[in-house]
C-alpha cells in the first residue's frame, strides 16, 4: 500500500538550509518518497495511480525527516538510575556497572533493547546505531537479541558488534569474565556480518564493527578489526577521548593520547565514527577533519558523567562530520532524541555564548549530520528518492503553543517536544496516535521492571 500525506507543514533540507513547506503533500511508495509538492484536490483515482493508497490528513502536524541516533547502548536500560553510580565519573561508573552487566542474558538484552528502542521511536527516531560490546562468559548473549528487538519494532539499525578483550588481569577495566579472546571475537564478528549485514542503500539492518575502547581491547584486536571492516566495506565505531582519565590511561599505557593511538592502529577515516571526542587539541580536530572521521556527540551523557564539554563548534567549523547520540540509558537515563538536540544547543551556548550553536545546526545534527556519520545518504531528509522515514508531531500540542506560529523548526528544537504522533520507517507506519503498533508497552514495561528488580537491582 502506498501512503499519501496531505496538507502537512514539512521541514526539509534544501541545500544547506531547512525549508518550511506549508500545505505540502508527500507521496510514499515501496519505502521511498516518490512525490513532494503543494497539496491539491486531485481526484482519488488520479492520486493512487492504480495502487491501494492510504491518505493521511496532516494539517495538524509538523512532518520532519526521521531522526538519526549515532550512539547508544540499548541494553543499559537494565541499569538506568542505579543508585551506586548516580554520582560517579566514567571509570568508577563502569567498574560498578560491570558487576551488574555480568548477569546479562539473551532475553534480558532483547527486552532492554525493546524498551530503549521504543523510547527512541516515540521521540521521532527512525535509525539508530547500537554499540553492544559485552558478552559475559557462560551466558547465551548474542547480537541477535538486539536485532530481534529492532526487527520487531520496525526501526533501522546499525548493530555494532562490539568487543572487549583486555580484562583486569591484563591491565584493562572490565572483569575477566566479561571479555572474550581475540579469536572468539573475530570469528563471531564474521558470523554476524555474513548472516545479517545488508549493504543496500535502504537497508534496515547493517553490522558495524566496534571494539569498546582503548582501555578494554588490545592493539592487535583494533588492527585486525579495522582490516576485517575494510575487507568487507563495513563501518568502524568506538569510544574515544571521552574523559581526562582515559587520556591519562592512554598516555601511561601507550605513550600517546587516544586519537594518536587510534591513528597508529589505522582507526581514522571516512569509514570510522567515534563517540564523545570531548577532550581534543586543535591538532586532533584537524586530524579528524583531514581524515573524514565522524563524531557521535552525546551531550547528556557527557554532562551526567561530568566528562566535559566537547568542542562541537570547532569541529563543525573545520568540517568534521558530527551526529548526535543519546548514549546508553545508564549514563543518560533517557532516550529522547529531540531533547538531546536541545541539550546539544544549550551545552555549546554554555561554553561559547548564544551564537555557539544555532537552532538550524542542532536540527542538522539529528538529520543530515547523523546520515553523514553513518554514511547513509538515503536517509535524513525529505526529498524525492529519499527513504520514506518521517516523524509527525502534533502542531496543536500545548508544548508548541505560540512557538509553532513563530517558527515550526524552532518549536521542535527549543520547546520540550511531545511524543511523536506518527512514525514512518521505510514507508511503514510503526507508531500511530502516539502508540507503537504491534507492541503492548504496558506489558513490556511491567515485565521489564520485574526483571530489573529481580536480577539487576543493587
Amino acid at each position: 500500500m502506498s501512503l499519501r500525506i496531505e496538507h502537512a507543514t514539512a521541514v526539509a533540507w534544501r541545500g544547506d538550509q531547512p525549508s518550511i513547506l506549508r500545505d505540502c503533500t508527500i507521496v510514499i511508495d515501496a519505502g521511498v518518497i516518490r512525490e513532494m509538492g503543494p497539496s491539491s484536490p486531485a481526484p482519488q483515482n488520479e492520486r493512487s495511480g492504480g495502487h491501494a493508497e492510504e491518505v493521511v490528513d496532516a494539517r495538524r502536524h509538523i512532518v520532519i525527516p526521521g531522526l538519526i541516533n549515532t550512539h547508544h547502548h540499548l541494553y543499559q536500560s537494565l541499569t538506568r538510575g542505579l543508585k551506586s553510580v548516580q554520582d560517579a565519573p566514567l571509570f568508577g561508573w563502569l567498574t560498578r556497572l560491570y558487576q551488574r552487566w555480568r548477569y546479562l542474558t539473551y532475553d534480558a538484552v532483547r527486552d532492554a533493547a525493546s524498551v530503549s528502542l521504543a523510547e527512541l521511536m516515540l521521540s521521532g527516531c527512525t535509525t539508530t546505531s547500537d554499540h553492544f560490546y559485552i558478552f559475559p562468559r557462560g551466558t547465551d548473549v548474542r547480537i541477535e537479541a538486539v536485532l530481534e528487538a529492532a526487527e520487531r519494532l520496525g526501526i533501522r539499525i546499525h548493530a555494532c558488534r562490539g568487543s572487549m578483550s583486555v580484562g583486569q588481569s591484563r591491565g584493562g577495566l572490565p572483569p575477566d569474565d566479561c571479555v572474550q579472546s581475540e579469536q572468539e571475537i573475530l570469528a563471531d564478528t564474521v558470523r554476524a556480518v555474513e548472516r545479517f549485514h545488508d549493504p543496500s542503500p535502504l537497508a534496515m539492518r547493517r553490522i558495524d564493527l566496534a571494539p569498546c575502547s582503548p582501555f578494554s581491547v588490545s592493539r592487535e584486536l583494533l588492527r585486525d578489526t579495522a582490516a576485517l571492516a575494510r575487507e568487507r566495506d563495513l563501518l568502524l565505531h568506538t569510544h574515544a577521548a571521552e574523559t581526562t582519565a582515559e587520556q591519562q590511561y592512554c598516555i601511561e599505557r601507550f605513550g600517546m593520547r587516544p586519537l594518536r593511538f587510534l591513528q597508529e592502529a589505522d582507526w581514522l577515516g571516512r569509514d570510522v565514527y567515534l563517540a564523545h571526542c570531548v577532550h581534543l587539541s586543535d591538532d586532533e580536530i584537524a586530524l579528524l577533519a583531514d581524515t573524514g572521521t565522524g563524531v557521535a556527540h552525546c551531550p547528556c551523557s557527557n554532562m551526567r558523567l561530568g566528562s566535559g564539554i566537547p568542542p562541537i563548534r570547532r569541529l563543525l567549523d573545520r568540517g568534521v562530520k558530527v551526529g548526535l547520540g543519546v548514549d546508553g540509558s545508564s549514563s543518560n537515563d533517557g532516550g529522547h532524541l529531540l531533547a538531546e538536540a536541545r541539550q546539544a544547543l544549550l551545552l555549546q551556548r554554555v561554553a561559547g555564548g548564544a551564537e555557539a550553536m544555532r537552532v538550524v545546526e542542532a536540527f542538522r545534527l539529528v538529520t543530515l549530520g547523523g546520515a553523514a556519520v553513518l554514511n547513509r545518504p538515503a536517509i535524513g531528509n525529505l526529498a524525492v528518492g529519499q527513504a520514506a522515514d518521517l516523524a509527525m508531531f502534533r502542531a496543536d500540542d500545548i508544548a508548541f503553543a505560540g512557538a509553532i506560529a513563530q517558527d515550526p523548526l524552532a518549536a521542535l528544537v527549543l520547546c520540550h517536544a511531545p511524543r511523536v504522533d506518527r512514525l514512518i520507517v521505510g514507508g511503514r507506519t510503526v507508531v500511530k496516535d502516539g502508540q507503537i503498533l504491534g507492541m503492548d508497552l504496558p506489558v513490556l514495561v511491567e515485565r521489564f521492571n520485574r526483571l530489573v528488580a529481580e536480577r539487576f537491582r543493587e
